[in-house]
């Protein structure tokens, strides 16, 4: 199985590797600059999908599984999601603004899109552990419910979505824990090369990024 993408020649895989950190950057100085701020957060849907999109394309193996498991985490996470918000029996009691654009049953289409590429991410790292596949699908759940720690904030502060509640609820994190685990599961059960070339920069930069924000946030 190749080790790299054949639809990234190494002049292209240098630029994203510069473009994209950059890319990140100047949505956190973007974001915490109140002159800029509307516009950066309006760049938000453009900003997942193009790094899902560089994430895909760097991808090596679309063989007919990895198909299916990328349909399976759209479709679990946004459909999670959707009996989320019209229940508040999964994560607890939230609605979704309009800063992630298109919503079909008030959920925005790219929640599905999110799931993926998060998912994804922490698969594709926590792949690299010498452990049993249980054990890689408990830290990477665990992984993707520590950055949800992280992204919570931001996401309520640039308005992505609302809690009903004072506070973000337990059940949340506990939802988004055994949610993940389930689609880890898939994952791992999935025959194709989980090995990504992009993947530790682009959760290093999802870690930065809402990591940042936060702190930033916290010191205001």
């Amino acid at each position: 199985m190749a080790e790299t993408s054949p639809f990234v020649p190494p002049k292209a895989r240098r630029v994203v590797f510069i473009i994209l950190p950059m890319m990140y950057l100047a949505g956190i100085i973007g974001l915490n600059t109140p002159a800029l701020a509307p516009y950066f957060q309006a760049l938000t849907p453009f900003n997942l999908v193009a790094s899902l999109g560089l994430l895909l394309l760097f991808h090596t193996d679309w063989s007919p599984s990895f198909l299916v498991y990328c349909l399976v985490a759209f479709l679990v996470g946004f459909g999670i999601e959707v009996a989320g918000v019209h229940t508040g029996a999964i994560f607890g009691e939230y609605s979704y603004g309009s800063v992630l654009g298109f919503k079909l049953w008030e959920v925005p289409i790219l929640i599905g899109a999110n799931w993926l590429m998060l998912t994804y991410l922490c698969g594709s790292i926590t792949d690299r552990l010498p452990v049993p596949t249980v054990v890689k699908i408990l830290v990477a759940a665990g992984l993707m419910t520590i950055l949800d720690t992280l992204i919570e904030p931001v996401a309520i502060r640039l308005s992505f979505w609302q809690w009903h509640s004072p506070e973000i609820p337990l059940q949340n994190f506990i939802a988004w824990y055994f949610v993940s685990a389930a689609l880890f599961f898939v994952y791992y059960r999935s025959k194709f090369q989980k090995k990504n070339e992009l993947s530790s920069l682009l959760l290093a930069l999802q870690f930065l990024f809402f990591g940042l924000n936060s702190i930033i946030h916290l010191l205001d």
